[in-house]
Formats: structure tokens, C-alpha cells, sequence
């Protein structure tokens, strides 16, 4: 037992030690929000691009299954509305989705929204996969969206590099996707689209 707990606790801190911020909500605040988006189940892959370079900045994915989350890994968004557990947050209604994409989205970087029906049981191991990931160091967004990806029906193809752009471009060569950039002329400064602590 105690060998056991010791081994927890150096994962744990070796999960700190890397930049990864563990959170944990109570299930009564995911309960309160639970939303999903009507019609067929979807996966989105969201990459933010850096308008200067063209290079990938972020990669998350909107899963639609028996409700509508975000896995933002290693993300720096958040909103009260929206808990997280980890790096899953809940309650993703289309304004609360519109406020996480026009969060990334300003004047030095483009948003763009990839998204693709799948059937309900994908759907639904994307969101097991993503509930049970675990918080993500600083800069594997695309390693842990692309690892979920690779265990899905269809997407054992997906790169799970350290480029956004690429696991982009993989998930964009799929069938069927349905493609949406999103640009804005907000600051650079973006921290005022989050709510004040």
C-alpha cells in the first residue's frame, strides 16, 4: 500500500514537474452544464495558426457525443461556466464555443475548425479517451490530441508529433471534413476574454 501511494505521488509530481496543471471539478458543477449539440455525433479538431509564421500554435479538439466538451490540452482558457477536469471542460454550449474559438482567434493568429460526423460509439470513446488522458505538459497539444485520434476507427493515420499544423493537415485529408477558419483584428492581449478571478 504504501509502495503504491509512493509511486502515485512521484507520477503526480513528475506530471507538475513537466507544466502540467491537474484540475478537478466536482461532479455537481459538470452536472449543472451538461450540454450537447443537436444532430449527429462530430469530432472538431480546433488549430490555432500563427499568422506570421504559418506555423501551428495550438491544437484541441470538441468532441460531441453523449455531450458537448473541449479538450484543450495544456490550454490556458478557462471560464466558470465551462469546468475542467484536467484538461476536459464541459458545459461547451455554442456560446460558450463561441467564446473559446474568438478567444484564440486575433490579430496575429487565425482559428481553424475541422469537423467530421462520426458515429456515436466514436464519439464516445473520444470522449473516454479525453476523460481519461490527464492533464498535458506545456506544448504535447497536438502529442495527447493526436494519441486520442490514433485510437479511434479510421484515424490510426493521425501524427501525434509536436506540430499542430500537421495533425492538422492529416485530420483535413480525411472525408467528409468540413473546414471553417475564423480570423479577428482583437490585440494580441487576449487576457481580457477571460473572467476576472
Amino acid at each position: 500500500m504504501i509502495f503504491r501511494l509512493l509511486v502515485f505521488m512521484s507520477l503526480l509530481l513528475g506530471l507538475v514537474s513537466c507544466g502540467a496543471e491537474p484540475k478537478w471539478s466536482e461532479q455537481s458543477e459538470i452536472d449543472r452544464v451538461v450540454t450537447r449539440a443537436p444532430g449527429p455525433a462530430t469530432l472538431s479538431l480546433v488549430t490555432v495558426i500563427n499568422n506570421k509564421s504559418g506555423a501551428g500554435a495550438h491544437s484541441a479538439l470538441v468532441i460531441n457525443a453523449s455531450q458537448r466538451v473541449v479538450w484543450d490540452p495544456a490550454g490556458t482558457w478557462w471560464n466558470p461556466n465551462a469546468p475542467e477536469r484536467n484538461d476536459l471542460h464541459f458545459g461547451i454550449t455554442d456560446k460558450m464555443l463561441g467564446i473559446y474559438i474568438d478567444y484564440h482567434t486575433r490579430e496575429s493568429f487565425d482559428t481553424v475548425v475541422q469537423k467530421l460526423e462520426v458515429s456515436a460509439e466514436v464519439a464516445a470513446r473520444a470522449f473516454a479517451l479525453a476523460s481519461a488522458y490527464g492533464a498535458v505538459p506545456k506544448t504535447q497539444c497536438a502529442v495527447s490530441t493526436g494519441r486520442i485520434l490514433r485510437q479511434l476507427p479510421d484515424f490510426a493515420e493521425i501524427p501525434a508529433g509536436y506540430s499542430p499544423k500537421r495533425l492538422m493537415q492529416a485530420f483535413g485529408a480525411l472525408p467528409n471534413v468540413e473546414t471553417r477558419r475564423f480570423e479577428d483584428i482583437d490585440a494580441d492581449d487576449n487576457s481580457g476574454l477571460l473572467p476576472q478571478n
